[in-house]
């Protein structure tokens, strides 16, 4: 099993390292705070997935305390928001729609894919497999909101709001993950110290 979900990790590692540089050019290059907050959220899943594919070897008391690093790290998207944000407000410009809603679909595309080849793993190993299978749903729920983010901006509100929310959408999930793996690691801890 454990020889199953390290190649699992891998391929999700790769498939995120892939479309975090999609993303990223495209959120440059239409100003989308939604898409620069998913393409940052793309580099740290790509993270995730490296330490779980190394720390699955390590002891249960190690696997714990990296747990509550990836804790740490599922804050980083909200961080680079902030930043994005930033620029959003200098310069008020909403994304070009239909780009917006096709690359959010191309990444819910990977997400899925992510979330299928986690989803059997994801009560093996504790912390670590549970930040990937939460991080890789969250990912999915997130682009389903960045596409729609790009129809309501061509067809209802031409706003940079309804790249915004989507955006502070994302941090806030990304927040309730790093909580939700941080309590698990410890209890973890807790119990390999016992």
């Amino acid at each position: 099993m454990d020889a199953g979900l390290r190649r699992a990790v891998l391929i999700v590692a790769l498939l995120n390292l892939a479309y975090f540089g999609v993303e990223f050019a495209v959120a440059l290059s239409i100003g989308s705070v939604s898409l620069f907050a998913d393409s940052v959220d793309f580099l740290e899943d790509t993270s995730v997935n490296l330490l779980i594919f190394f720390a699955l070897a390590w002891t249960a008391t190690t696997r714990a305390r990296v747990g509550m690093l990836l804790a740490g790290i599922l804050l980083l998207p909200a961080i680079a928001l902030l930043w994005s944000l930033w620029g959003k407000f200098t310069n008020p410009v909403p994304p070009e729609p239909i780009t917006l809603s096709l690359t959010g679909l191309g990444a819910l595309a990977v997400n899925l894919s992510c979330a299928f080849l986690l989803a059997r793993f994801r009560h093996q190993s504790g912390s670590l497999t549970r930040a990937a299978f939460l991080s890789a749903r969250n990912d999915a729920i997130a682009n389903i909101a960045i596409v729609v983010a790009g129809l309501v901006t061509a067809l209802v509100w031409r706003s940079v709001w309804p790249d915004v929310v989507v955006g502070l959408a994302i941090a806030a999930m990304n927040i309730d993950a790093a909580r939700e793996v941080w309590e698990a690691a410890h209890e973890e801890h807790h119990a390999a110290k016992a």
